[in-house]
């Protein structure tokens, strides 16, 4: 009688193939694999190979591990930086969970040195995954940095593969097929974009074991944190902005300021918006479901009445988001913090133009140039240029530790944009004290708004 030949694991563009399965084999990997009549043999997903592998060697079934195209590393950081507590605590805690798991902390605690230790620890090709250019090639320069190696990058023109690479999502999205066997460690940066439908295949394309996800705000809209799964492992640490309020992050305060609209404007706002309610209220739609904002564009788009909805929804927004008081304020907030460096955040591109025309303000949206924003950027960090308008590009990730004041001048009732939004201005410096500033315009919608964004344990006693 022969001898059972050894199950054979093999990666093929994203998926893993498992050869040789038994009937024994496939009760034991229930839930895990798939027939493919294409190629007569079992399919998993390659996020899953760590559970197959291991699920093997504890049954001590014999296997051949051909999936794999990486070897361990000798990776030692160079910049001589110790942890904080709470960074040691954060890893000691992914560190548990097998290196696969979720790390929650502020902008600006230090989540990109917390993946250098990961690096280091786990000694084996590293892919960082980032939304942005921008955060790649800040990336890129830390990595370097730290490591005094090559690093490579995948997005921007750029495609560079090194044994630590920093690629955009959408880049490793496309690059995963012939990429997703090289690397043993993933770390997924502002992992929040992870669980968008897109995003979540460059994780499953991987068969990388060990898994790093960092953010400051998980929490989705419906499924809270178990949209994440598979893709990063369990939430293994959190911990909150006012946890580390004054000592590692600048202390703070929110002050949320409620402008009246010019006369002319509340007539104009209260006549515009009761068109809108006027169609909702006979076309039987309620936002309290759902489905309303689809059935409202649906109702709009059957008639002349419906369209005229739609105008008057956007006219009466637009007057609440940009007030001739919020540009006011806008000037007082500049002469009462001369000398300091602003951020000005507002919900769309329009009103962000407007605010560069009236102050003579550079303005960055996802419409500038690269090159353009990199010198903006620049110019703001040397002071050049201490103050800066922008629609939502820098709601994350763009390292901007100078920045003391914000001005939420509009913006929408997530309360991750919120959060974010008082992060970029919480990178501690000597004798920093940061203050984020919310116009409101008084009784219109954006009161609501404003409720909504603020739901979180950030602006406790900032109300």
């Amino acid at each position: 009688m022969s001898q059972e030949q050894p199950i054979v694991l093999s990666f093929d563009a994203g998926t893993i193939l498992v050869d040789r399965v038994g009937d024994q084999h496939r009760e034991l990997l229930k839930g895990l694999l798939t027939y493919d009549e294409r190629v007569r043999t079992y399919r998993a997903l390659a996020m899953n190979y760590a559970k197959i592998v291991m699920t093997l060697h504890r049954a001590k079934i014999p296997f051949l591990d051909e999936a794999k195209d990486y070897q361990k590393q000798n990776f030692a950081m160079q910049n001589g930086m110790s942890p904080r507590a709470h960074q040691s605590q954060a890893f000691e805690a992914w560190r548990k969970v097998n290196c696969r798991g979720m790390v929650v902390l502020p902008t600006g605690a230090g989540k990109s040195f917390l993946a250098y230790m990961g690096i280091q620890y786990c000694q084996r090709p590293s892919l960082i995954l980032v939304p942005t250019i921008d955060l790649m090639h800040q990336w890129q320069r830390g990595l370097s940095e730290c490591f005094a190696c090559e690093i490579g990058m995948l997005g921007g023109g750029e495609k560079d593969v090194q044994n630590i690479t920093v690629s955009t999502y959408d880049s490793a999205l496309l690059m995963m097929e012939w990429l997703g066997d090289r690397f043993g460690l993933l770390i997924f940066d502002e992992c929040h974009h992870l669980p968008g439908d897109r995003m979540r295949q460059a994780a499953i394309m991987s068969l990388a074991p060990f898994r790093l996800g960092l953010t400051a705000t998980p929490e989705r809209s419906h499924t809270g944190l178990s949209e994440y799964g598979g893709l990063t492992g369990p939430l293994c640490f959190r911990m909150e902005i006012g946890e580390l309020k004054g000592e590692i992050l600048s202390p703070y305060e929110t002050r949320r300021v409620e402008l009246d609209l010019d006369e002319d404007e509340e007539f104009l706002y209260h006549e515009e918006r009761q068109i809108y309610l006027d169609f909702l209220k006979r076309c039987g739609i309620s936002f309290s479901n759902g489905d309303g904002w689809a059935r409202f564009i649906m109702a709009c788009a059957r008639s002349d009445e419906g369209r005229r909805a739609l105008k008057a929804f956007y006219a009466q927004k637009k007057i609440a988001n940009c007030g001739r008081a919020k540009f006011r304020q806008i000037w007082q907030v500049f002469k009462d913090h001369a000398g300091e460096r602003i951020l000005i955040f507002t919900a769309d591109n329009d009103t962000a133009y407007e605010i560069g025309r009236r102050f003579l303000l550079p303005v960055l949206t996802h419409h500038t140039k690269s090159a353009e924003r990199k010198k903006m950027l620049e110019r703001f960090r040397s002071g050049q240029h201490p103050i800066l308008a922008t629609s939502k590009v820098l709601n994350e990730g763009v390292d901007v530790p100078e920045a003391s004041v914000g001005i939420v001048v509009s913006g929408s009732g997530s309360t991750r944009e919120h959060v974010q939004r008082l992060g970029r201005i919480l990178r501690k410096s000597q004798g920093k004290q940061a203050v984020l500033y919310e116009l409101i315009s008084r009784n219109t919608s954006e009161f609501n708004v404003s409720e909504r964004r603020r739901q979180h344990s950030a602006y406790e006693g900032s109300r």
